[in-house]
């Protein structure tokens, strides 16, 4: 499949350190990505990018793809003394990950330091970070100092694959929609502070910044479960640990998927509950928007790897220029919904007819 716009843009968002509440530098990528592809786009009051494009489908409401900008990382809290600062661990990492020692990047300046003692609070992770050659500016936050971006083997590795894989889907999605000039209406929703709770994705939802009328797709990466394998294609993910989504929204992306499967070669996809964490869709189920999910499977979640050791995420590249694929095919086909998940009804009552036919002669 091709994989070239999704991975040049993935490698420059992945290149961007970011963790909750501090995603400026990954927005500002997307803010050139978007002006150099002539895509518009808005902040919201929240911090939260809205890119849209509308292609001559004003008729039908938007179908909005919703991704995240942040990751989990170390939020600066005080300087405890020359070249020392106190940080406060934001995300979900557990706590033999944390190991004195480990090296870590200062930012914005990626200024080198490591990891230092456990600090004693009630509710946080807070720790101390040692600088190697203290620096003059105060950092904001501290990233795992891991490699920012490869692709080779058929794998893209990177200290942050959840979620940059997913707003790098969006964004090549709308570019290409944009080049091919197709029919269609759709909101590239980025969020800010997904990891310490969908803040972002739940205060636009609260704030009715997204159309109500919308399909929101919540994209991610997440971790395998069993019966789900990386590099066996993009995952219609029907439900997570806390919800299950909108069965009409799932069966028009399955529909979707059987028909790309018949007629790209190299395309495929999975079907499952991946129950492994929570994601945005959740969030904006529960503020009423009809939602369903997709997502790629995801190799050392959170950069937890084996021995408790701090490691590069990895996805499929496939199964990423997948996910693109599939939400291509959503965007230009969401003007046939009803018709493509009405099918099934057809069906049933095709069946209804004929069995109440045979029942009553074989009373």
């Amino acid at each position: 499949m091709k994989q070239d716009l999704l991975l040049e843009i993935a490698g420059r968002l992945m290149c961007q350190p970011a963790a909750p509440y501090h995603e400026s530098l990954v927005a500002a990528e997307v803010v050139r990505i978007c002006e150099e592809q002539g895509i518009p786009l808005e902040t919201d009051e929240f911090g939260n990018l809205h890119a849209t494009l509308d292609q001559g489908a004003w008729n039908q409401p938007p179908i909005v793809l919703a991704a995240h900008m942040d990751h989990p990382g170390f939020e600066i809290v005080r300087p405890l003394k020359k070249g020392r600062w106190e940080a406060r661990f934001l995300g979900g990492v557990p706590d033999r990950y944390f190991q004195p020692g480990v090296r870590l990047r200062l930012q914005p300046s990626g200024r080198p330091a490591v990891l230092g003692r456990r600090l004693e609070h009630k509710r946080e992770k807070r720790f101390e970070l040692r600088e190697e050659k203290p620096g003059a500016d105060k950092p904001e936050f501290a990233v795992w100092d891991l490699r920012d971006f490869s692709s080779r083997g058929g794998r893209i590795r990177g200290r942050v694959c959840d979620d940059l894989i997913g707003v790098a889907a969006i964004l090549a999605t709308l570019t290409e929609l944009k080049r091919k000039r197709a029919k269609c209406r759709v909101i590239g929703f980025i969020s800010r502070a997904e990891e310490v709770g969908f803040q972002g994705a739940l205060a636009a939802a609260g704030a009715g910044n997204i159309p109500r009328d919308s399909l929101v797709i919540s994209l991610e990466t997440s971790k395998e479960i069993p019966g789900v394998k990386m590099g066996q294609g993009v995952i219609v993910r029907v439900g997570d640990r806390s919800s299950v989504f909108d069965s009409q929204g799932s069966r028009f992306l399955g529909s979707l998927g059987d028909r790309l499967t018949k007629r790209d070669a190299g395309f495929t996809y999975q079907r499952a509950l991946m129950a492994g964490g929570s994601c945005e869709g959740t969030a904006f189920q529960e503020y009423g928007y009809r939602t369903a999910a997709v997502c790629v499977a995801l190799g050392n979640y959170h950069n937890c790897g084996d021995e408790d050791c701090i490691r590069e995420e990895y996805v499929s590249a496939n199964d990423a220029a997948g996910m693109q694929r599939l939400l291509v095919e959503a965007a230009r086909r969401f003007g046939d919904f009803e018709s493509i998940v009405g099918r099934t009804r057809v069906r049933l009552e095709r069946l209804r007819r004929e069995g109440e036919r045979r029942l009553r002669r074989r009373r």
